[in-house]
């Protein structure tokens, strides 16, 4: 048995809202509170855009024995498949226009009732066993597939991070996250992970450079930004006046040494890459300035069988295969990281990875994103060519493809080279490939 929440106290802060704080007590009478507006169908799909209505849905959820249905979008197509695959499917949302064609339920006002009277500071026992959720990929590498997330496995993974973070020091940690707490990140270091630590989340999503600075402003230290390499480039390329913070999270796509230097200078705070999978959770951290070598999770250890890596022990409930390309280093707990299997590619004999491509391109200075796309035929030659987006508005290709040239074999330039306006990232800064495939089609048929 593991407790919903970890904070002692019934007047501990579990959350800030509106620059004011929430309390556990307050927090368990919300949960109570949605408890008793939920309908009988056993699956739900979690929409609610503000995190902390987020965090009390997922509880009520899991108090109730219901399990969350955390989809990498809500796009009718994904909500067809959802209620394929649960057909008594019925969405919490907070969003009186929302579009989910599913049974909806508002999050009811009972619950953002300040004056209601709380009930007694009882903090529920959950069973390890239970299923929590189902947290479906995102669909970057092929068709979104469910994976299933029992609590205990849940509460062992972020505690973990606490502990490797150093965010369970007795202190309060304010959590500010520019990532949806629907996705696998989002949802275990902004929610799970403040849940079990002792710890408060801020309950706005930050998504803009302003958006992000405000809302750090808006808590008091200590405090912890936990956001993707997009966001956080955007951030300092603002120009804005970057409040400090304690400590900066980032996930979901590598780091470049010069921008995690950059971050830590402009944040005054260090900051920790975090890696996993959503078949996985989070198994490992870095200190991507310091070091390239990534700490494994206690008690996580990874093992090679029939030419693939495997992830096992700690929290993690089966034997998994990961879909990077790993170097094990030391005795085993440390490791490098040198890009996805899917994204390995081999033009004239020389091999090289997406990741890597891609990194270079965004540490060219003045290049504001940017990713190479592998078509999936063959040139009538028989040679292929890689294409490449960027946002770099104060640049030419000329430039950009001079700078390419001292960072990459000259087999990597990128035929064409694109320039856009802006990529079609989602909401946690991923391009998934059917996106860039779109993109791609759409410029060959412009002919540009």
């Amino acid at each position: 048995m593991f407790p919903l929440i970890s904070h002692q106290r019934e007047d501990s802060v579990i959350a800030w809202r509106d620059g004011g704080p929430v309390t556990a007590s307050r927090f368990l009478s919300d949960v109570a509170a949605v408890c008793a507006h939920l309908p009988d169908g056993r699956h739900m799909l979690n929409a609610c855009g503000d995190r902390y209505r987020f965090a009390v849905g997922f509880a009520a959820a899991l108090v109730s024995k219901r399990v969350c249905l955390l989809p990498s979008t809500q796009a009718p197509e994904m909500i067809h498949q959802l209620a394929q695959f649960a057909p008594d499917a019925f969405c919490l949302t907070d969003n009186a226009d929302c579009t989910v064609a599913l049974p909806q339920i508002q999050f009811p006002a009972l619950a953002e009732t300040s004056g209601r009277p709380e009930a007694p500071f009882d903090v529920p026992e959950i069973d390890g066993a239970q299923l929590a959720a189902y947290v479906f990929t995102s669909g970057s590498t092929g068709v979104p597939v469910p994976h299933k997330k029992n609590w205990g496995a849940l509460v062992r993974n972020v505690r973990a991070e606490a502990q490797l973070c150093n965010l369970n020091d007795g202190r309060s940690h304010a959590v500010i996250g520019t990532v949806p707490p629907q996705h696998m990140y989002g949802f275990e270091s902004t929610v799970l992970i403040v849940l079990q630590s002792g710890n408060a989340l801020v309950a706005g999503h930050s998504f803009y450079p302003a958006d992000v600075c405000n809302a750090i402003h808006s808590v008091p230290r200590p405090r912890v930004l936990v956001s993707t390499p997009v966001h956080l480039r955007s951030v300092i390329s603002a120009g804005l006046d970057t409040p400090p913070v304690d400590l900066v999270l980032s996930a979901t796509a590598p780091l470049s040494v010069p921008l995690a230097k950059d971050l830590e200078t402009r944040f005054q705070a260090p900051l920790l890459e975090i890696y996993g999978s959503t078949e996985t959770g989070q198994i490992a951290v870095r200190s991507t300035a310091k070091t390239e070598e990534w700490q494994l999770f206690p008690g996580v250890s990874f093992t090679r069988r029939d030419d693939v890596t495997w992830a096992s022990g700690g929290h993690i409930e089966q034997p998994t295969p990961m879909n990077d390309v790993i170097e094990c280093r030391g005795a085993g707990d440390r490791f490098l990281l040198h890009g996805r299997n899917a994204d390995l590619i081999n033009i004239a004999g020389k091999r090289n990875s997406l990741a890597y491509l891609n990194l270079q391109l965004n540490a060219i200075p003045g290049v504001l994103d940017g990713a190479f796309f592998m078509p999936d035929t063959v040139m009538p030659d028989g040679v292929t060519r890689l294409t490449a987006f960027v946002v770099a508005p104060d640049l030419t290709p000329t430039k950009v493809l001079a700078a390419l040239r001292q960072r990459v074999d000259a087999v990597f330039l990128p035929r064409p080279l694109v320039f856009v306006d802006t990529l079609p990232r989602n909401a946690t800064g991923k391009l998934p490939r059917e996106a860039l495939k779109t993109l791609a089609l759409a410029n060959a048929r412009s002919g540009a």
